[in-house]
């Protein structure tokens, strides 16, 4: 069902673009090898995949344990995309038959083989609550790691809210998924992100079975575990440097983001507080450059307590990043950067490039993404590509062209088939053929490209 549905609402629009691109794809000067992850029952599972691969970027959220929907949409939307680019790579763009479906579903069910690798770029600098749909969330604020990022928060002190289960139970949350959560919680290593990690494997091992659909993609996480593993000379940490060498790098950076060098109140990367704070949202900042106005003297920083996002079914249950501190950064830590020495948070528009991805699945732009994220990333592309920012990266490997743009059409969104919210967790749906009928659509966003 899924399958033809989706050859007949993206053939034009999406697929036919992407086997067209691989008509051309092959290796280049530069290219390098890259490493991925995925959970076994709660065991690491590594592995590295060629230079020359195609990579498709989709992802989840370390903002919540559980699978939502809208994350199980764009993981079936990711496999379905990278099946038939390949198959209709080797095989050549042509009406399909029937012989032609059996195959492609066998595909789907045996785990991702070909030019096309989809993968899951999971951002670990995120708040553990960001859009008030953690079960774990009481026990994130009284632990005081609510405005942690989600790469510094430990387990041992966490636990399932059972009045957070209470209330939405059926809509965010299932009787299931909160036993689920304390199982991995009682095993877990310590580490927040391989306790999500190995809660949404766990789930998406089970959900493969139900859609049948290897859903087990691997995954990367960025930017904090990647700037954690670099020493100085990284690709995470020359982009970080080069961003803050002066003025007019500064200035190039926030233009790609749509904003005025006026004011100078965003931070490029956010420094993390001596507490473990590191909350984009909660983090007040200012750059200041020296008397001639062409180096960066130091950055100011403040974190407040600040309200996050809320969830779609209750607008007043919004939690908290709780963070009360100030300090000043001197500019050369950021001209010459050190993450050991000074943590801190990039921007997306900046770390994403250094993500291997050639084309990216975003979800819902215009309704449910903000299309002024995509606007920098592109911008910021572009710019690169042209000289103008972050010069220098095709030394890591980075690829000069922008990655096509992809989007889970607005029409197509899956949600809770009576509640219609897109955070509802996969253990809500009680029949997973709802979803299916639903469909999915993918556009091709070429005036980002």
């Amino acid at each position: 069902m899924l399958l033809e549905n989706f050859l007949g609402s993206s053939w034009a629009c999406c697929i036919k673009p992407l086997v067209e691109k691989l008509a051309n794809w092959g290796s280049q000067k530069g290219d390098r090898p890259v490493s991925f992850f995925r959970f076994k029952k709660n065991q690491r599972v590594d592995s590295t995949f060629g230079s020359g691969n195609f990579f498709l970027r989709s992802s989840v959220e370390y903002s919540n344990p559980q699978l939502t929907v809208e994350e199980v949409q764009g993981l079936v939307a990711a496999r379905l995309l990278e099946v038939c680019g390949n198959y209709f790579h080797e095989k050549g763009l042509r009406e399909t038959n029937g012989n032609d479906i059996i195959e492609l579903c066998e595909r789907l069910r045996n785990p991702p083989k070909g030019l096309v690798v989809a993968f899951l770029l999971n951002t670990d600098d995120v708040e553990p609550d960001r859009y008030s749909m953690n079960p774990l969330k009481t026990s994130l604020v009284e632990s005081g790691q609510s405005a942690f990022p989600a790469a510094n928060i430990k387990t041992d002190k966490l636990k399932v809210d059972e009045q957070f289960v209470a209330k939405y139970m059926g809509t965010l949350i299932s009787k299931s998924e909160a036993e689920l959560l304390n199982s991995h919680l009682a095993n877990s290593n310590g580490s927040y992100l391989d306790f999500s990690d190995s809660v949404k494997y766990d789930q998406l091992e089970k959900l493969s079975e139900g859609f049948g659909i290897d859903l087990l993609l691997p995954a990367l996480r960025m930017p904090l575990t990647t700037l954690q593993a670099e020493n100085k000379n990284g690709m995470l940490h020359h982009i970080i440097r080069e961003a803050h060498r002066d003025f007019d790098a500064v200035k190039q950076a926030y233009h790609c983001m749509g904003r005025s060098i006026i004011k100078r109140t965003t931070l490029l990367t956010v420094p993390h507080s001596r507490f473990g704070y590191g909350s984009k949202r909660a983090a007040r900042g200012k750059l200041r450059f020296n008397a001639n106005g062409t180096k960066l003297e130091n950055v100011t920083v403040t974190y407040k307590p600040t309200k996050l996002y809320p969830n779609a079914m209750d607008p007043e249950d919004v939690s908290i990043a709780d963070a009360n501190d100030s300090f000043i950064v001197a500019g050369d830590r950021f001209a010459d950067y050190s993450f050991a020495e000074t943590p801190s948070s990039p921007q997306f528009f900046l770390y994403s490039m250094g993500s291997p991805e050639n084309a990216a699945l975003w979800h819902g732009v215009g309704a449910f993404a903000a299309p002024s994220l995509l606007q920098s990333y592109s911008s910021a592309r572009a710019a690169c590509r042209e000289g103008r920012i972050i010069k220098g990266l095709q030394e890591y490997g980075v690829r000069p062209e922008t990655p096509m743009q992809l989007n889970l059409s607005t029409d197509c969104m899956w949600v809770h088939p009576i509640h219609r919210n897109i955070d509802a967790s996969i253990g809500c749906i009680e029949n997973i053929e709802d979803l299916a009928q639903m469909g999915i659509k993918i556009e091709h966003l070429s005036r980002f490209n």
